[in-house]
């Protein structure tokens, strides 16, 4: 476990400090190879600098909705148990950002209407989160959106298993942010894993949702 502080803001201060820190600034390693994002973690770092040599960047976006409740969520995604890359696992919902798409924001929205049907105009998009890359080469760049409460969502079971919602301050409690790790080449990794109740949110969702702890709720 991570000895940091507490995560005890209002759910109007969670707003309002995301909308002061956060920008719509596309960062240009998006798609430069030349520049890799720094995860803070020697042998994840090292890890990501040998992914960027040998495999093309896979420019990605997710939405991150946090549900305006009186006690905020955060909507996540279990990815079908089918699909090619990641099955199964607990998500945002994204995914490649096609040539079609405006931008990484309009990539994020469209997602997640296809996937559960979470329609825009329930949706305040705020702003950027930093970018995020994984061992597969995906550059992820999450928007962070304030929700509003009243949507019906439609899962899309091609991509899609099912949808639920996970306290935000769960998630942003550090006491809840577990740090595992494993062998990658010879290198020990590490990445977060917050398991909840019967999910195990774990990898770049984990690794998103801590960056999100951090860029908010750190002074």
């Amino acid at each position: 476990m991570l000895k940091t502080g507490p995560a005890a803001i209002s759910s109007a201060e969670f707003f309002d400090r995301t909308r002061a820190r956060l920008r719509f600034e596309v960062p240009p390693g998006l798609i430069d190879p030349n520049i890799v994002p720094q995860s803070g973690d020697q042998g994840t770092d090292r890890m990501l600098r040998i992914i960027a040599r040998e495999q093309p960047i896979r420019p990605a976006a997710v939405l991150i909705p946090v549900v305006d409740h009186a006690q905020p969520t955060v909507l996540l995604t279990q990815r079908a148990a089918h699909l090619n890359d990641h099955a199964g696992q607990i998500s945002f919902p994204g995914g490649k950002i096609d040539t079609t798409d405006a931008s990484p924001l309009d990539t994020a929205l469209r997602e997640a209407e296809e996937e559960i049907g979470l329609g825009r105009e329930f949706i305040d998009p705020i702003g950027y989160l930093d970018l995020y890359a994984t061992g597969f080469g995906f550059r992820i760049l999450p928007t962070v959106a304030r929700v509003r409460p009243g949507f019906k969502l439609r899962i899309n079971k091609s991509e899609v298993d099912d949808a639920f919602e996970v306290p935000l301050a769960f998630l942003m409690d550090p006491a809840n942010h577990q740090v595992h790790s494993k062998e990658f080449r010879g290198m020990e990794r590490s990445y977060y894993a917050m398991p909840f109740a019967e999910r195990y949110i774990w990898g770049a969702t984990a690794g998103i949702l801590r960056v999100l702890y951090e860029r908010i709720y750190l002074p």
